[in-house]
């Protein structure tokens, strides 16, 4: 056994440790979901016997269905509302030259520059106005919640998703025009394919971050996961074992999100790094 054999299980090891590193927060996770609460506090390393209570008393007792359902309508119209626009916008600003573009294309990604919670207070007090002036809710309804992610997400997701439509050349869609096909047919049979990869990864990106998103759902009282979670930690008691159950089940589409797009968002994270 050569020195090539013994560098090779030394990369081996080094990989393991890694990998268990970054999957020990997960284990804790769900091995503390099993406890109860007591045994939680007293920091207890194991579970005396496996609760599944605590699952099954997140929606009878503490009323989780309603924040998951929440989070899922919300989270998946928010991704499809603005990775639709941001599929749109990005492909104008990758193939047209027009008046003012690039002002546009800057003004919308300095947005970015801007933190979310400056922006908070102007927002909630114009919706209040437009709840007496025409009686239309926005404050405390998933639609409201729905427009300020989308809102907040289209920016960057439209630079991200311009930079893969601006690395497709353009003697493809050409081609295809000369062979009789329109612009929109070109855009929707040459383009949309190639860029596919990078607009999937987008789609992930905007969904998990309105997933795992907080203070706006706080400021605009829509009980999505993240709020619902936050309750379970009050004055009179902190319910961790609902907590660390809650978040196993919140971990789950996520999951299995990522295993079932992780070649298109792999490869979309890859192309983008690799042509800027």
């Amino acid at each position: 056994m050569g020195q090539e054999f013994w560098s090779n299980r030394f990369g081996d090891f080094l990989l393991l440790l890694i990998v268990m590193f970054a999957l020990f927060p997960i284990f804790w996770m769900v091995i503390t979901s099993f406890k109860s609460n007591q045994e939680i506090v007293n920091n207890r390393l194991f579970p005396s016997e496996l609760r599944w209570r605590n699952y099954v008393d997140l929606w009878d007792r503490v009323n989780f269905g309603t924040s998951f359902i929440n989070s899922i309508v919300i989270s998946t119209l928010a991704t499809v509302v603005a990775t639709f626009f941001s599929t749109c916008a990005g492909y104008a600003l990758a193939r047209f030259k027009f008046p003012g573009a690039p002002v546009f294309g800057g003004a919308v990604i300095a947005t970015q520059l801007v933190p979310g919670i400056l922006m908070m207070l102007p927002l909630y007090l114009t919706f209040v106005n437009i709840k007496r002036t025409t009686n239309i809710s926005i404050i405390g309804t998933p639609g409201g919640l729905i427009m300020l992610y989308v809102a907040f997400y289209i920016p960057l997701s439209l630079w991200i998703v311009r930079g893969f439509f601006a690395a497709i050349p353009t003697e493809l869609e050409e081609a295809a025009q000369i062979d009789g096909a329109s612009q929109f047919q070109s855009f929707w049979m040459v383009a949309l394919p190639l860029a596919r990869p990078g607009i999937v990864a987008t789609a992930i990106y905007v969904f998990l971050t309105a997933w795992d998103e907080l203070f706006f759902a706080q400021v605009m009282n829509v009980q999505t996961i993240p709020l619902g979670i936050r309750n379970y930690i009050g004055q009179q008691a902190n319910r961790f074992d609902y907590m660390m159950a809650a978040s196993v089940i919140v971990t789950i589409p996520v999951a299995i999100i990522f295993f079932v797009l992780q070649r298109h968002m792999i490869s979309g994270l890859t192309a983008g790094a690799v042509k800027g």
